[in-house]
């Protein structure tokens, strides 16, 4: 026998092994002999239930098995298997993430088998020392659709492909006849197609080559690719897309509210290229004010498991990297056709509202319209008629200003939280290089445009979800739930180190407490961090179709209407929004696996966003090796120590290896770093001088030296 076929052979064995353990693992009790768990493993050959035979008769002499009776066998003392995704650390040690525990499962890197970042894996629970849970990776699932990105390093007889990932500790091995048409040193995707048990690197083959590393256009492809995000459309989708004509129905404007006579504006940052919001204004005779959000009717263009609609769950969202975004919908649609550009014509869903002097909701509306935008304004336009008073359309946009003052404020009284938040932005020349970096503060401008948002968002969850309704309506909410207590209290513990003290009361006062806390601190150089951790100890906003409401802003109901050009979740509101409207009874099945996929796409966006942020930060700083900076740390790990250079905001670390002079730990109870003999210690918000010593493009990773 070839020793192929008996790689082959003893893969099998091992795997039926698995299923016939976890099989004893379920049904623990019961007694089967051979013939019945072959039965249950749906083996019907004579030949198959032998093997069986033979396994289940080793597994006894092993102790995992007992034979109760002649030819029955039943298990012993079966260690618990999980399934979950393992995530691997830059030490190479794993925590596997599953539903099934509550906490993450440690795996050493002995127990990691052939398991790497990212894979999904099935785990064997047991503890070791005291009463820690550990796992061992026993089975690796579904990795033939891991794609790994890296610089393929090609000799006369063979190829190798080094990960860019540092998570991900092997070469993959790549026969020349794999490599297609790949040069050495270019980046490129390899699938893993075998690992065999004997070898130290998994087998693999070339899928797509991205170009030279360092690129920005390899990078950000690179980038994508790791986080699952497809950056081209099926020509299908686009051909689909094509088909749609910008020109509006006549019989369709007949059937809608007309709001194209009424002043209607959109208020963007400078560089968007997709309108899916705009504001219309009337003065009402008794003093009140009607205020309607008009958002981009997109349901309109893509119908139900349409090529277009498959394609836009499957991406979740729009996705924005720093040079480039990559939207949910191909551009004809998100940028010309559902785009609200002004002076021209489009179809809308609109959230209308009455609103008197202290911005209380007496009349509401929700239906299909037609608008034609009057003016466009960026956030800086709009800022300077707002703290001038002076400009086109003053006194429309003070109007607005004003009623968005009060319904923030209500909000904050409320229970709100009050985060203020800024955002690092690039400058970039012609060539997509960055020549500056600076941070975008939200103003007035930009939270007028957000009450507004919000209190369409709420509005519609409220009218769909009202639970006073006879008949139970379906609907994805944008859900937060209260903070763990447990994060709350290493808050407290961490606020306590710059002499302020934040005491857990009830659930309802936390929002309002913190908000004291964030007052108190806001002119403080340690702020920044303050609610940086105060956000970390928050739980994630995620989708669901099971109400719990959203605690950062105080809403009962809350769901997300407002931009169904970038997410998926918006257009299922708007959808489920017309069948209320229209009376109409659907089975929306699978709504809650909608609610669950958009969630996990929105994360993978996110990641993608910030590893985008590092590649353009490092960059920024290649050529500045040896230069100081006065920075503040950010972060401390087990590794490492972070630091937010002041003059650039960029992020770099500092080796605790680096700082010899001691033996330096992270001390996560007391969430500082420590010298195990001088004691000198490195907390969050201290100011340091820190050199830069090392950029690495590929990892994206800025390397820093203390200053002593």
């Amino acid at each position: 026998m070839g020793e192929k076929s008996k790689s082959k052979k003893g893969k099998f064995k091992n795997q039926l092994r698995d299923e016939i353990l976890r099989l004893f693992q379920t049904k623990s009790k019961a007694l089967f002999n051979y013939k019945q768990v072959a039965s249950q493993l749906k083996i019907n050959d004579q030949e198959g239930r032998k093997f069986v035979f033979s396994i289940l008769v080793e597994l006894a002499h092993a102790g995992q098995l007992k034979e109760v009776e002649r030819g029955k066998f039943k298990g012993v003392n079966l260690r618990k298997r999980i399934e979950g995704v393992l995530e691997v650390t830059r030490k190479g040690h794993g925590y596997v993430v599953s539903e099934e525990m509550r906490e993450d499962v440690f795996v050493d890197r002995k127990f990691l088998g052939h398991a790497l970042h990212g894979d999904k894996v099935v785990v064997e629970l047991f503890k070791r020392s005291g009463s820690t849970q550990e796992g061992r990776v026993v089975e690796v699932l579904d990795r033939k659709e891991r794609r790994i990105i890296g610089v393929l390093q090609i000799d006369k007889k063979f190829a190798f492909l080094v990960p860019d990932d540092p998570r991900i500790d092997v070469d993959i091995f790549i026969p020349l006849n794999k490599v297609k048409d790949a040069v050495n040193g270019t980046l490129a995707i390899a699938r893993i197609t075998d690992w065999p048990e004997t070898a130290k690197s998994p087998f693999g083959e070339i899928i797509e080559t991205l170009g030279l590393p360092d690129s920005n256009e390899a990078e950000m492809k690179a980038i994508l690719v790791a986080n699952g995000i497809r950056y081209t459309f099926p020509q299908v989708v686009i051909d689909e897309a094509m088909q749609i004509s910008v020109a509006l129905d006549d019989a369709e404007i007949a059937k809608r509210r007309d709001f194209r006579n009424i002043l209607t504006m959109t208020i963007d940052p400078v560089d968007a290229k997709d309108f899916d919001d705009a504001l219309s204004i009337e003065f009402l005779s008794g003093g009140n004010i009607r205020v309607g959000v008009h958002i981009a009717d997109v349901a309109h263009y893509i119908p139900e498991k349409s090529q277009l609609d498959k394609e836009a769950l499957a991406r979740g969202n729009s996705v924005y990297l720093v040079d480039r975004v990559v939207p949910m919908l191909p551009e004809h649609l998100s940028n010309v056709v559902c785009s609200l550009r002004p002076e021209e014509e489009k179809f809308t869903f609109s959230a209308v509202f009455e609103l008197d002097k202290n911005a209380d909701v007496v009349n509401e509306w929700f239906g299909k319209t037609v608008i034609c935008s009057d003016k466009r304004f960026t956030y800086e336009d709009a800022q300077e008629i707002i703290e001038s008073g002076k400009g086109e359309y003053q006194k429309e946009l003070l109007a607005l200003n004003n009623l968005a003052v009060t319904l923030r404020k209500r909000r904050m009284a409320h229970g709100a939280l009050e985060v203020h938040s800024s955002e690092i932005r690039f400058e970039l020349n012609e060539a997509g290089v960055p020549v500056n970096v600076y941070k975008k503060t939200s103003k007035e401008a930009n939270k007028l445009v957000e009450e507004f948002m919000l209190l369409a968002n709420k509005q519609v969850a409220a009218f769909v979800g009202d639970t006073r309704r006879k008949e139970s309506i379906p609907l994805i909410y944008r859900v937060h739930d209260f903070p763990d207590r447990e994060k709350l209290e290493q808050f407290s513990v961490f606020v306590s180190k710059f002499g302020l003290s934040f005491k857990i009361g009830r659930e309802k006062d936390i929002a309002r407490d913190m908000n004291v806390l964030f007052e108190k601190m806001k002119n403080e150089p340690e702020f920044g961090i303050v609610q940086q951790m105060a956000i970390k100890s928050m739980a994630k906003a995620v989708y669901d179709t099971e109400n719990i409401g959203h605690f950062g802003l105080a809403f009962r109901y809350y769901a997300h209407f407002t931009s169904p050009i970038r997410r998926y979740a918006d257009l299922m509101v708007h959808r489920i929004l017309f069948d209320t409207l229209e009376k109409k009874t659907k089975n929306y099945k699978g709504l809650q696996e909608t609610a669950r996929h958009i969630s996990i796409t929105e994360r993978k966006a996110v990641e993608a966003e910030r590893a985008s942020q590092k590649y353009f930060q490092a960059q920024y700083l290649r050529n500045d090796i040896g230069k100081t900076y006065t920075g503040v740390i950010t972060g401390l790990t087990d590794w490492g120590i972070y630091v937010e250079m002041r003059e650039n905001y960029c992020e770099g670390m500092i080796s605790l290896k680096s700082l010899t002079w001691d033996n330096f730990y992270f001390d996560e109870k007391n969430y500082r770093t420590v010298g195990s003999r001088t004691g000198d210690q490195f907390n969050l918000g201290d100011t340091v001088e820190v050199e830069l010593v090392r950029v690495n493009m590929a990892r994206r990773q800025i390397d820093l030296e203390l200053v002593q």
